[in-house]
């Protein structure tokens, strides 16, 4: 007595031909009766395996160039009658259709096709129609029909052409993974439809697949796992590789998140270092050595156990100051060999190379009962450049200070709301994040500064309701602010830096940051 159920008849029709001639090869030995379609059969018959195209079986000829081909019913009654059942195996016999015990199928290339930049007409021609027909009646009836979907489950069929079969709980895995490889394939075409016609975003849809198991989440008590998009387009920590270390935990992938963008909201090399998904220190400079020495003094209490993010190639120069100072994750686009070297002796450090960084159009927030959807937060609105900030309070300012202020502008929005950023030569030197007041959050960047205050710049995420908030700016000494303007009192607070002679600029933009 067996569970597995004889393989005595297949279907075979496969875009991919990878390793198609070995599975028909091996099917042919073990007395399988193989049908096939169009260039899948045509490739079996050259390798000397026998095969019925088909045509031959329906007795209706391939059409419509090939949009028609296996849309019969002696081909998706083979399909879906449940052969337990003996009235549907007398109904078969009354039309003489057979049955199937064994679909090979994998789809046209359709995100390929997209990806690549075809032609809209081209990547309609790539929608598969006849093959998730086939796999989706196939696993529907898996009690009687086992589905292969994709050639990575040849060695699986292999297995079971050796065995004599396949067991009950094989099928069933084989059509869930046949209607997970199906939804995804109806997805990727309905985002890219979506897309292409610039219709309504009153949908959204996605795949997301499991990387990895990790050890725990926020805390220990919570499971955790990291998924990727199946969908692509966008290379973030989720596609990091990881070159050296102990595996990357939920907060590890949090905060590099959290400091690669930080890092890629510079055009200038630029180092950030984030702790509890907030900066202690941000810097550019004309080396990225140079950048994360700067960028490690604004707080080097805060930066021990840190994650640390480059937009540029870490140099052996910047290792062997990073090896010095405990560090949990060290991200970048690449890595110089000694760079890798050096701290590969450190066990623990989390090497993650990421090629190319983009920031996702879209971020996607869960709440509960449902999903938030916005555009992201990026550096590039017209306010975000200098040229059209207008000045209310001070007189001119030198071009080094007007790109200091514009350093700390585009350095703000990775500090976590309200955020308060005081700047120096290109670096961080104090900053204040996730108050629940704009004065505590003043207070507290000018406390982290401390002597670094005077003569420095700052940027505040959003507006100032009070001049209380900039009056501790000012009295500590800082020369310059920029913020967004558009506080009905506005008039007080510029009247207060007017008084101080501080200069003071207008975005009209505002970054807060709230998660």
């Amino acid at each position: 007595m067996t569970d597995r159920k004889p393989l005595r008849r297949a279907l075979i029709s496969v875009y991919n031909k990878v390793g198609l001639v070995e599975i028909g090869v091996a099917l042919h030995r073990a007395g399988v009766e193989l049908l096939s379609t169009g260039s899948t059969a045509k490739t079996l018959l050259a390798a000397g395996i026998p095969v019925t195209p088909v045509e031959e079986y329906t007795g209706f000829p391939e059409m419509l160039g090939g949009r028609v081909k296996t849309l019969h019913p002696r081909i998706h009654g083979g399909l879906l009658a449940d052969q337990s059942d003996p009235d549907h195996l007398r109904q078969l016999a009354e039309h003489n259709i057979e049955t199937f015990d064994l679909v090979v199928i994998n789809l046209y290339p359709f995100t390929e096709t997209i990806a690549s930049g075809a032609e809209f007409a081209e990547c309609i021609e790539q929608i598969d129609i006849g093959g998730p027909s086939m796999l989706r009646g196939a696993a529907k009836n898996h009690n009687s029909v086992a589905v292969i979907s994709d050639p990575t489950q040849y060695p699986l069929l292999m297995t079971a052409i050796e065995n004599g079969g396949f067991t009950l709980p094989q099928r069933q895995t084989l059509a869930m993974e046949t209607y997970r490889k199906t939804a995804e394939y109806d997805v990727a075409i309905a985002t890219w439809l979506a897309a292409a016609l610039e219709s309504e975003k009153n949908w959204k849809g996605e795949i997301w697949k499991k990387s990895a198991d990790l050890r725990y989440g926020e805390n220990p008590h919570q499971g955790a796992a990291l998924f990727h998009s199946s969908i692509g387009g966008t290379v973030g920590i989720a596609n990091a590789k990881q070159l050296h270390g102990k595996e990357m935990s939920f907060n590890n992938y949090t905060d590099g998140d959290a400091a690669i963008r930080a890092a890629y909201d510079h055009a200038e090399p630029c180092v950030a270092i984030i702790k509890h998904a907030n900066p202690c220190g941000i810097a550019v400079a004309p080396t990225i050595a140079q950048a994360h020495l700067k960028a490690h003094e604004c707080d080097p209490v805060s930066a021990f156990g840190g994650v640390i993010a480059a937009n540029r190639e870490v140099t052996l120069e910047m290792a062997t100051k990073v090896a010095t100072i405990f560090t949990e994750v060290i991200i970048a686009p690449a890595f110089e060999e000694a760079a890798i070297e050096l701290l590969s002796k450190k066990p623990n450090i989390r090497i993650m190379v990421i090629p190319g960084y983009s920031l996702p159009a879209e971020e996607l927030r869960p709440i509960s009962g449902g999903l938030l959807i916005q555009t992201s937060d990026q550096i590039d609105a017209p306010g975000d450049a200098a040229s059209s900030w207008q000045q209310v309070a001070g007189d001119p300012v030198s071009e080094e200070v007007l790109q200091d202020l514009l350093f700390a502008w585009r350095s703000v929005r990775a500090v976590k709301s309200n955020a308060i950023l005081l700047a120096k030569s290109g670096a961080s030197v104090g900053v204040g994040m996730g108050q629940v007041n704009r004065v505590d959050s003043a207070i507290l960047a000018v406390r982290r500064a401390g002597e670094r205050a005077t003569g420095s710049v700052a940027a505040s995420d959003a507006f100032f309701p009070f001049a209380d908030g900039l009056e501790i700016l000012i009295a500590a000494g800082v020369s310059a602010v920029v913020q967004p303007g558009g506080s009905i009192r506005d008039e007080e607070v510029i009247a207060a830096a007017k008084a101080s002679n501080v200069a003071m600029f207008f975005t009209g933009v505002r970054h807060f940051s709230h998660s």
